[in-house]
């Protein structure tokens, strides 16, 4: 741009790039959709998997959304919306990533169409949230409400989120471990998965090995060797301290002129660890874990009695052998009593080699518990613990919320027929927004069709029909091929999930098309940092200059 007297004046550094309007709304779709066409593939129980090799040659296989879009490198700072959308997704509710980030997709294609057709994007996100308000309406209108006792309805939900995920040679068995695993963990409170239930890998076997321990795994071994390997009817004390002599708060010196006086000096020592293991034994414990130390005096001593000790123990492991054995963590070994003790029918170290776990079995009324995968290969049990996460989360959400839907495409079906009509009340531009919306609902049962390899203009029109005439939960059984009544299959999804997947996709669509203008900085490998944002000068407080020798 010139200036006065024709002198340039340069707005925008000239190694910077910048795309506007129309090339930059369509560019923001262009790359948002393609991450949603990355995983179209994998929507449903036959869906199809993807393969992701990172830079050192580790596979990952899965056809889970969230896995896939964390794992792949992307650039495009729209596409990187899809990815938060599927974060969103898998943080509130642990199932439908791939649902979510194809209705963005789905919703992007039909808002570019309407773009073409000079609707302003901000009359489509007005009516893009009038159809996700509404949505939400239909979708609660059309739940079922259940109890925590219909064990049989909680049981299908755990297998349709565990379908399509590599496990289906045993689905029956983990869906009936992921609903043991939850009601063992299960109170008054609301179920805390992320606490109270651990998943281990352990190689060998296969998926139909794995199965469910009441009590705890932890990745630690003996303290000692001579120290027997396996109680019976241990009885678990629980420590935040270590087992050893006590270092003084203050620097102190002892002056030692004779022998006799150093081994008085040792002595005491001895005396005072011989104490603390003395308690522990008339406690009753056979079985010490400590989060801290155990010094080689009371190894001796705990393995002269037979007990069996584990040292420096991870606090969240210590609280999670807590809440499964109901042991009471004490801060000296002198206070333990034996009301303090936990409780478990076997405390064994297993593994071969170096590699050693203890294991905390049999425990009553575990409140903590561990699903232990077999598997041949390491890509194998990574997937059937992503599918077993997803099965427990989805169960926990609909404990929390007590409201199911059918699926098989019946609830997006449903919500767009009714959008249909919902769009004819309004007046404005937004009623092509709404009729969209409707559109894109009816992609996700479209991905579902073509990845079961079936027609999906026959199969759509068969549903519009059955939804038209009152059936509104009919929907397609893609295992058969047949459009039935949901009812009629186990094929359930909580309503949480379905809502927060409209939400997030409503979301981040109303972001990308909010936005008219790109800057993009020539990459230059290096950060350009300004000076009041550099580490030393960070809050305005300049750290001293410590020279290059440090």
């Amino acid at each position: 741009m010139a200036g006065l007297g024709g002198q340039p004046i340069i707005i925008i550094d000239p190694e910077k790039s910048r795309t506007t309007g129309r090339d930059a709304q369509s560019a923001n779709i262009m790359a948002a959709r393609t991450i949603a066409n990355a995983v179209k593939t994998t929507l449903g129980p036959k869906g199809m998997d993807k393969m992701l090799v990172n830079s050192v040659g580790d596979i990952t296989v899965t056809n889970d959304g969230a896995a896939i879009l964390q794992n792949i490198d992307i650039q495009h700072p729209a596409a990187m919306m899809m990815v938060e959308i599927s974060k969103t997704q898998e943080k509130e509710v642990g199932d439908g990533t791939t649902s979510a980030v194809v209705l963005a997709g789905e919703l992007l294609g039909q808002a570019e169409k309407l773009i073409e057709l000079d609707v302003h994007p901000t009359v489509i996100i007005k009516g893009f949230r009038l159809a996700a308000e509404k949505a939400q309406e239909i979708l609660e209108s059309n739940a079922i409400e259940i109890t925590a006792e219909d064990a049989e309805t909680l049981r299908n939900v755990a297998l349709t989120a565990l379908s399509g995920k590599g496990s289906e040679m045993a689905l029956d068995d983990l869906a009936d471990l992921t609903i043991n695993a939850i009601q063992s963990i299960a109170d008054d409170e609301e179920v805390d998965i992320q606490h109270n239930i651990q998943i281990i890998h352990q190689r060998g076997g296969s998926i139909k090995d794995t199965h469910l321990i009441k009590g705890m795994v932890i990745d630690k071994a003996r303290a000692h060797k001579n120290m027997p390997k396996s109680i019976k009817n241990a009885k678990i004390a629980i420590l935040d301290v270590g087992i050893e002599v006590q270092k003084t708060t203050m620097s102190a010196k002892i002056k030692i002129s004779t022998p006799d006086e150093l081994d008085e000096a040792y002595s005491d020592e001895y005396q005072t660890i011989k104490e603390q293991v003395d308690s522990l034994i008339a406690s009753g414990a056979n079985v010490v874990v400590t989060e801290k130390g155990i010094d080689d005096i009371s190894l001796h001593y705990l393995a002269k009695n037979n007990i069996l000790a584990i040292r420096r123990v991870k606090e969240g492991d210590l609280k999670k052998i807590v809440r499964a054995t109901s042991a009471l963590i004490r801060s000296n070994a002198m206070d333990v009593s034996p009301e303090d003790l936990g409780n478990a029918e076997l405390v064994e170290e297993r593994g071969i080699g170096n590699y050693k776990m203890i294991y905390f079995e049999g425990c009553d009324n575990p409140k903590a518990v561990t699903i232990l995968v077999h598997s041949g290969a390491d890509f194998i049990t990574d997937e059937v613990d992503r599918a077993l996460d997803d099965a427990l989360n989805v169960v926990k959400v609909v404990l929390n919320e007590d409201k199911i839907m059918f699926g098989g495409g019946a609830p997006e079906i449903e919500v767009a027929m009714q959008l249909k009509e919902y769009a004819s009340s309004l007046s404005g531009r937004e009623q092509l927004a709404v009729v969209a919306f409707a559109d894109a609902m009816e992609g996700l049962p479209r991905s579902l069709t073509e990845n079961s390899g079936l027609d999906p203009v026959d199969i759509l029109v068969k549903l519009r029909a059955e939804h038209k005439n009152g059936n509104n939960t009919v929907g397609l059984n893609v295992l058969t091929g047949e459009v039935m009544d949901m009812k009629d299959t186990s094929v359930i999804e909580p309503l949480k999930v379905k809502i927060q997947s409209i939400k997030s996709a409503t979301d981040a669509v109303a972001m990308i098309l909010r936005v008219d203008d790109v800057f993009a900085s020539k990459y230059t490998g290096l950060m350009d940092v300004k000076p009041e944002h550099r580490i030393d000068n960070y809050d305005g407080i300049e750290a001293p200059d410590i020279g290059d020798d440090y």
